[in-house]
């Protein structure tokens, strides 16, 4: 059997020396960049802040007591029809968007036995 003779070299010393400090240096140009990414941040937080608004909703007791009058569509009927009846005078697209607006219908198709709520100054 051959025996090796290993003698750790000059490169072993200096792993188990003290490890070498590397100084970042921060340039203009890096400082810019980290200045106007910081106030991209602030500002994106301000605009969320005022489009959200900085208040909590605050519930009241005092609720809203609307009371609505509801009329069932019929077979035959369109908002445009209702529109004309319940305001025979006004513009019937007025009435049909304020319909609309109320019941949160997303286009003028109604179906027979649909029921709506027709805004107060409509009302009968």
């Amino acid at each position: 059997m051959t025996a090796l003779n290993f003698a750790p070299g000059p490169h072993a010393q200096r792993a188990l020396s003290a490890p070498v400090r590397v100084h970042l240096r921060l340039t203009r140009r890096g400082r810019v960049f980290l200045g106007a990414v910081a106030s991209m941040a602030l500002i994106g937080a301000m605009a969320a802040f005022a489009v959200f608004g900085g208040a909590a909703a605050i519930a009241t007791s005092s609720g809203s007591s609307s009371t609505f009058t509801y009329v069932t569509v019929q077979s035959g009927q369109s908002l445009w029809s209702i529109a004309q009846s319940i305001d025979p005078s006004g513009d019937p697209r007025d009435v049909i968007a304020a319909i609309q607006s109320l019941n949160q219908l997303p286009s003028s198709d109604v179906q027979p036995g649909q029921r709506l709520a027709l805004p107060s100054e409509y009302a009968r």
